[in-house]
Formats: C-alpha cells, structure tokens, sequence
C-alpha cells in the first residue's frame, strides 16, 4: 500500500473510532428522586431541558420532525408542534424504547382536517439503540422529540404526567 491509502485508512480508523465514542458517551445522572415541573423544547437549538423550580436540571441535544421549522398543522407533514402541552402518559412499551406521549392536539390544534397525533419524546428504534447519538445527524422523525435510549430513561424517570411541555420554534 502507498502511503496515501495508508493515511486515508488512519484517517478512517480515527473518525470511526471518535464517532464511536461519541455515540456511546455516557449521560450524566440526575439526582435520584428528581422530578421535573417543566420540558422545555427549542426546536431551532434542537434542545430539550428539563427544569425544577425554574431551573435547568437536565440539557439534550434531539432530532425532531423531519420539517421542522414551522407548527405542525396536519398529520403526515413530519412537523413537530409548537406551543403548550402536557406529558399525559408514559409509554413503557415503545418501538422507540420507551416514550412520553405529548397533548397534542389540542383544542387550538384543530383547525386541520386531520391534525395527526402520537406526538411523543422517544428513544431510537428499539432495533436502531446502537446508534447513539449519531441519530443526531439528521431530523428523521415523523414529528417527535427523539433522545438515545439512556436519555429517554433518564426522561421517563424524570418526568411525571401532567408536567408542562413548552415547544418553541
């Protein structure tokens, strides 16, 4: 081998091996016990925190709706919604691990003929988990909040239904 290919192979090598551990960089725990009053989502940071009493108690990096610059208006355009909602339940038995089932909609979200629903914050395809947070590379979802599977277990935990969801442009 020439020592361009041998390089480009090194190169190769590295970037595999940094996005590996990227992927799998482990989360920082929450204090056990810890419940959130209130979900930010600031869909053009593509973040989500968590807050207690006002204050930040958890920060993640998501992927959203496939078109995610504007309000969700019907079912199918891979839109995430924006305004106020509540967690109204846990959804232990996902295709996305597991899952918090966002409001909407909601009565002001019905002015679409049919303005879709199952509206959650998931982990990844419970057979897609091994990807960590490369799932960030792109927005892939049909207009949900998507975290790794150890982030989604930190939510869920986190979280109880009836907590506040603000979602933001």
């Amino acid at each position: 081998m020439n020592q361009k290919r041998i390089l480009g192979l090194l190169l190769l090598i590295t970037l595999f091996t940094g996005l590996s551990i990227y992927a799998h960089w482990p989360v920082a725990p929450l204090p056990a016990g810890l419940k959130a009053d209130k979900v930010l989502l600031e869909k053009s940071l593509r973040r989500l925190t968590l807050f207690k009493e006002g204050h930040p108690v958890a920060i993640y990096n998501v992927s959203l709706g496939r078109s995610p610059e504007v309000h969700k208006i019907q079912e199918g355009d891979n839109k995430t919604p924006e305004g106020l909602y509540t967690i109204d339940f846990h959804k232990p038995n996902s295709a996305y691990h597991m899952a918090l089932h966002i409001s909407y909609p909601e009565k002001k979200d019905l002015t679409a003929k049919n303005p879709g629903g199952d509206i959650m914050i998931h982990g990844l395809h419970n057979y897609l988990g091994i990807m960590g947070r490369l799932h960030l590379l792109a927005d892939w979802t049909r207009g949900c909040i998507a975290v790794t599977n150890d982030e989604i277990e930190q939510i869920y935990a986190a979280v109880p239904d009836g907590t506040v969801i603000e979602i933001k442009p």
